[in-house]
């Protein structure tokens, strides 16, 4: 389920968009050029959307017999005439993705083959969500992609812009804000206790002007990242994954992977337990302080190094001898794994608070997890070096 606004997490609305004041360069393959303008950072306002049990921002969906060109709406890149814009490109990235993703997995697999599910809601968006259970390698691979319009509330627009509230001496009462949402979102569980589990999300979201305000400019920012989540460590394939994740980055700033990096670190973090969800990747979110262009590029990029970072890792790990020890530790970490996005993935709040299409949203489940009371693995075992490794985030290039 792709949810870039958490009904009960910080939301980040741009104040304002700045002009470009530097220009970042992106060297291509074949040595071309491309230059794009950096902006500074921007004041972000916080604030909470809290909705009731009876309230959905987001319309039921209705399920289709085929796939369609396009889940937008004609005025947002749906016809030939919009078809440049941020919004249908995005949506075309991440379908590409999608079918990327998914020949490689089933490649992997050698014999399984994805469920499809269309759906469309009335007033424009839909998804295509795609399941994979049971195989020779995959016991729960889901690849979904969304196109999502729906609706703020009106309290949380007059959160974000006091100015308004007070020029009108309290009495400032706007309509509610409509906003835009797509993306792609993965989560990838192996059988094998030894092959790691996999998720990636690349979105684009924007806030529409609010309809007693026409003309207003749109807010937009990118998310997203890639991380791995192994119940096994394996340095070569760690330090594989990681190199791949820097060297995406690389292409648009030095500074990126450091940066998502530790934002990983931190964003997968389970409070409850003091430790993490895995070993970390790449996350960014409320991203908005570069060109449309450039943060197009960049997530293209990031999505495009999914096959590459994660699969070779399969290929080495998926026929592994293991043992009923290994499976049951396994088990272990994918109750961790359930732990922290019911309790704490802003998507999965969102979704379910919202009333978005529960099979997508609850896809990143794996079939099968354990819970074992005081559960401590021996100092000095492989599995205590995973934990370790959990609680203590390293640097792995």
């Amino acid at each position: 389920m792709i949810s870039s606004l958490p009904s009960t997490s910080t939301f980040q609305l741009p104040t304002s968009t700045p002009p470009p004041t530097k220009t970042l360069t992106l060297i291509t393959p074949n040595s071309t050029s491309h230059q794009f303008p950096c902006k500074k950072p921007i004041k972000n306002t916080s604030f909470k959307i809290q909705s009731s049990p009876s309230s959905h921002m987001i319309e039921k969906e209705t399920a289709e017999t085929h796939r369609p060109d396009t889940f937008l709406r004609d005025s947002d890149g749906g016809s030939s005439v919009e078809a440049g814009s941020i919004r249908a490109r995005f949506e075309k990235m991440i379908r590409e993705a999608q079918d990327s993703v998914c020949a490689a997995i089933e490649a992997a697999d050698g014999g399984a083959k994805f469920k499809e599910d269309v759906w469309s809601r009335p007033g424009g968006g839909g998804g295509i969500s795609r399941v994979l259970q049971d195989g020779a390698v995959w016991e729960k691979a889901g690849v979904n992609v969304s196109v999502v319009y729906g609706v703020m509330p009106p309290e949380a627009y007059r959160a974000a812009n006091p100015a308004a509230n007070a020029a009108e001496n309290g009495n400032f009462k706007p309509e509610p804000v409509p906003f835009f949402a797509a993306g792609v979102s993965s989560v990838l569980h192996p059988k094998n206790p030894f092959a790691p589990t996999l998720h990636f999300n690349y979105r684009y979201f924007e806030t529409d002007a609010r309809k007693d305000a026409p003309g207003a400019p749109r807010s937009w920012w990118f998310g997203g990242g890639t991380d791995l989540t192994p119940a096994y460590i394996f340095e070569e394939d760690v330090k594989h994954f990681h190199t791949v994740q820097k060297n995406a980055c690389d292409k648009f700033d030095p500074s990126f992977y450091p940066r998502f990096k530790k934002w990983c670190d931190d964003y997968f973090y389970i409070k409850h337990r003091n430790e993490r969800r895995g070993l970390g990747g790449i996350f960014f979110d409320d991203l908005n302080d570069y060109d449309q262009e450039m943060l197009l590029s960049f997530a293209t990029e990031c999505a495009n190094s999914v096959v590459d970072a994660y699969i070779p890792i399969i290929e080495r790990r998926k026929d592994t001898p293991f043992t009923d020890k290994h499976k049951a530790w396994q088990q272990l970490r994918r109750g961790r794994y359930v732990e922290f996005n019911l309790v704490y993935d802003r998507g999965t709040t969102f979704g379910l608070k919202t009333g978005g299409r529960i099979e997508s949203i609850l896809v990143s489940l794996p079939l099968t997890a354990r819970w074992e009371y005081d559960h401590k693995p021996e100092e000095g075992s492989e599995e205590w070096k995973l934990l370790d490794a959990c609680i203590n985030p390293k640097e792995w290039v």
